[in-house]
């Protein structure tokens, strides 16, 4: 009976492990309890979107199955990565992967800075991805960011999912799509909550026009003065 429960418990461990990596702790114990999980209000958070450079013609000349080995391999190296930030992915759709800070934790005004550090990281780490069909080339990452407000909450019964509301998500996506190889394209918003501590090279991009917003003026993120990013 003894071995048994002891079983039981790694099991339910186990079960735990698996749910905390799908939702956030605090919305998996209430769902757990059957309890409604209300959605929350957030007044500032940094998002992060970024997709691989090219990836439709990568995927044409490949089989399913190698798409999948190279996409893992991709996220196995950025899961491992940004455990070192204060940081919560939301998701990964195909190529895209979105993370923010800000949520579910609150953490004051460090949350565009801790995605500006682990931005970095990414750029840099995925150079070192190799692409198991293709070993003579290296992935790029074309990647954006933006600080706003925004809304979390779970959504669906059956697989229920923890996601984010509003325009900050949208504005943040629109960062990616019109990014550049290898570039980390930030939204004014990000730039200011970024200038408090004079950490980073920041270069103007200068006014581009953004779909569904008009004229934006937008910067490079290019570096942080006291962060060396690791290889």
């Amino acid at each position: 009976l003894k071995e048994k429960t002891e079983d039981l418990k790694r099991e339910r461990r186990l079960a735990e492990d698996l749910l905390h990596q799908m939702l956030p702790k605090p919305v998996a114990k209430q769902l757990r309890k059957c309890q409604k999980v209300e959605a929350e209000n957030y007044d500032q958070v940094t998002i992060f979107f970024s997709d691989i450079v090219g990836f439709t013609s990568i995927a044409a000349s490949c089989t399913p199955l190698q798409v999948v080995e190279m996409l893992n391999n991709l996220y196995v190296c950025f899961d491992s990565r940004i455990e070192s930030y204060d940081v919560y992915k939301v998701e990964t759709i195909g190529d895209a992967y979105m993370v923010v800070s800000g949520l579910p934790e609150r953490n004051g005004t460090k949350h565009a800075d801790e995605i500006a550090k682990m931005s970095l990281d990414l750029v840099a780490a995925v150079r070192q991805v190799m692409i198991p069909h293709m070993p003579t080339d290296r992935l790029q990452l074309r990647a954006g960011i933006h600080t706003g407000p925004c809304v979390a909450g779970v959504v669906g019964y059956k697989m229920p999912r923890y996601c984010l509301f509003g325009d900050t998500v949208n504005t943040a996506s629109r960062m990616e799509s019109t990014s550049l190889p290898q570039k980390i394209h930030i939204s004014s918003a990000t730039y200011d909550a970024l200038l408090t501590d004079d950490a980073y090279e920041i270069e103007p991009r200068g006014e581009i026009e953004v779909k569904g917003k008009g004229k934006m003026k937008t910067y490079w993120l290019l570096g942080n003065k006291n962060y060396s990013v690791q290889n």
